[in-house]
């Protein structure tokens, strides 16, 4: 079942997931997390890497 999901969808999860335990404990730091979720749901080093960039912006911006 895991190959039939379309490309990015992993990562969307992996977003969504994190989202919703950052929302649960906004203390939380970052890297834990998206070890986590690499290792959650297959994500690559790139993966890993938008991830962090994701929320390293979006708490500049935010």
């Amino acid at each position: 079942m895991h190959d039939m999901l379309p490309d990015g969808e992993d990562l969307r999860r992996a977003v969504k997931w994190i989202a919703g335990c950052l929302q649960e404990n906004p203390g939380q730091p970052l890297p834990p997390l998206v070890q986590e979720a690499v290792f959650k749901f297959d994500l690559s080093p790139r993966d890993a890497d938008f991830l962090i960039d994701l929320y390293r912006r979006e708490k500049r911006e935010g």
